[in-house]
């Protein structure tokens, strides 16, 4: 059975500057604290990663997935589908960009979860909320971080 989560917060940041942290798949490790690797597998003919393989710390354990990302309504949407996972059978999702008053972005975080181990759903349906929840509270904090500091001694976004 499939579980599905969404939850939405507001990035003090313009769509472009969210769009260019999800987009920068080679560097969720620094700031997805249960991103451990990733490695890009394939790019589109405008150098956009389409298929990615994170290894992520999951349920106490090391998991390994593979996404691959549609770019049809950027920099709207980034959706993705998986197309393999040791311990997932699907994660597929989107974030959705909405500029926002004031200069910031309203961000939604559409996650569909189904794993390959039988678990209660209420324990699936906890999973996929955290995994949201954590995954929105990380990037919001790397995207205000980065437009808040000096353009000298700031990453990269």
């Amino acid at each position: 059975m499939t579980d599905q989560a969404t939850e939405r917060t507001v990035i003090g940041a313009p769509l472009e500057a969210c769009w260019a942290v999800v987009t920068d798949f080679a560097h969720y490790a620094d700031w997805a604290n249960d991103i451990k690797s990733v490695t890009i597998l394939d790019r589109d003919n405008e150098g956009r990663e389409t298929r990615v393989t994170f290894r992520a710390g999951a349920f106490g354990r090391s998991t390994s997935y593979t996404l691959v990302y549609d770019y049809s309504d950027a920099p709207h949407r980034l959706a993705w589908v998986q197309a393999a996972g040791d311990i997932t059978s699907r994660l597929d999702g989107d974030y959705q960009f909405t500029p926002s008053a004031g200069g910031g972005t309203d961000v939604t975080y559409n996650l569909m979860v189904e794993l390959k181990v039988p678990l209660p759903g209420f324990v699936k349906q906890r999973a996929a909320a955290r995994i949201i929840a954590t995954a929105l509270r990380e990037l919001k904090a790397r995207i205000e971080r980065g437009v808040g500091e000096d353009t000298a001694s700031a990453e990269p976004i």
